[in-house]
């Protein structure tokens, strides 16, 4: 598509927590990034290999892609194996069920001139799915109360409910690269019933530029972020402790420091990179100045390095054994865990202490085990 929409599916998170901030992102450019090119890589490797495997006609794109690599190939080979396993589920209730790669969903009904492309969208009598692949591996993201997710399929029930009957959603995210496929089932009048009565009012205070500013963990991709004076207000929050040594706080004090601890560090380095890339155009910042900063050594011609070294009488290699992952390629998952059975372990993680919203099951030790176990990390 040539153009955005203000009110995209892929920030509707932020924009449904945060309304005024859609307009206030239109005076920012997109300054794109390796990790989004890497994504918009593998979303071009994934619907060529989808369509591969439906039989459909495509071009393979991989000579173009700049992030092309093995890792890619199965995580794209991946998907399409999982959206074919929800193509023969509907096929239970549905003799010819629809699917549609890279499909245009256009919600404008519920979000003014809203509209979002779905990555896949299954539709059979009853149920329509939603299939949303993620290479990122930062953040594992969840289809439950998924907004995108939600967009998405009001899109496509505005496109095909009429037709096929539609009575229940499944939306889900296939996210290889965190080992992470999550999936929400919704009825279709709970879907509506969240877009009457809370996306709607949302959708219009944004499209206005009306309504409270929010700072929150929605702020992560926002092109205000490094100078947004609300999520300022909000991590310098924290100054009221005036940084006391920790001893010094009560434990509930601690626990609020922690919920922000993270989001407080991120802001920080996003202000700082905000502040060098304008310092580097010219602006001057009291008591700051750019510097050189510092670098390593590096060979300038690797081949030439060998060449010279092996000539004086050396070798300049060292056999070193593959690590785990470049050994796992090299051999296949099958073949690694059958002749390495018993020869790989994967030890104790180092204790970390992260909110009860993390999936990971707590440490089951005593304090003094707790402590021991952090000291051997150190």
């Amino acid at each position: 598509m040539g153009k955005h929409a203000l009110l995209s599916a892929s920030s509707s998170h932020r924009w449904l927590a945060c309304p005024p901030s859609a307009r206030l992102c239109e005076n920012y450019e997109d300054t794109g990034s390796e990790y989004a090119q890497q994504g918009t890589d593998a979303h071009s490797l994934c619907e060529h290999k989808l369509k591969l495997a439906l039989g459909m006609e495509t071009k393979d794109p991989t000579e173009s892609l700049s992030f092309y690599d093995e890792e890619m190939e199965e995580c794209a080979c991946g998907y399409a194996e999982y959206v074919l396993s929800l193509v023969e589920e509907a096929k239970k209730n549905c003799k010819d069920p629809v699917v549609l790669i890279e499909q245009k969903l256009d919600f404008s009904r519920f979000v003014k001139d809203g509209f979002g492309t779905g990555d896949c969208v299954i539709i059979a009598d009853g149920t329509l799915y939603i299939i949303d692949y993620k290479h990122g591996k930062g953040v594992e993201v969840s289809a439950a109360e998924n907004p995108q997710m939600m967009l998405y399929a009001l899109g496509a029930l505005e496109l095909f409910d009429g037709i096929y009957d539609i009575d229940t959603v499944r939306m889900a995210i296939y996210q290889p690269r965190r080992e992470n496929v999550s999936v929400c089932v919704m009825a279709k009048d709970d879907l509506l019933q969240w877009a009457y009565n809370d996306l709607m009012a949302k959708a219009k205070l944004a499209y206005d530029g009306e309504g409270e500013f929010n700072a929150g963990e929605h702020c992560r991709f926002c092109k205000a972020k490094a100078v947004c004076r609300k999520r300022a207000e909000y991590n310098l929050e924290l100054a009221k402790y005036d940084f006391e040594m920790p001893a010094t706080l009560e434990d509930d004090e601690i626990a609020a420091i922690l919920i922000k601890a993270d989001e407080l560090a991120a802001w920080a380095a996003d202000v700082k990179e905000f502040a060098l890339q304008q310092a580097l155009s010219g602006v001057k910042y009291d008591g700051f100045k750019i510097v050189e900063g510092r670098s390593n050594r590096k060979y300038t011609d690797e081949n030439a390095v060998a060449d010279t070294v092996k000539k004086a009488g050396y070798d300049p290699y060292e056999p070193k054994l593959l690590g785990i992952t470049a050994m796992e390629k090299l051999l296949g998952k099958k073949k690694f865990a059958d002749i390495l059975n018993g020869l790989v372990e994967k030890p104790q993680g180092k204790p970390a202490l992260v909110p009860e919203s993390d999936k990971r099951p707590p440490m089951n030790i005593g304090e003094n085990a707790a402590k021991s176990a952090y000291e051997d990390f150190k």
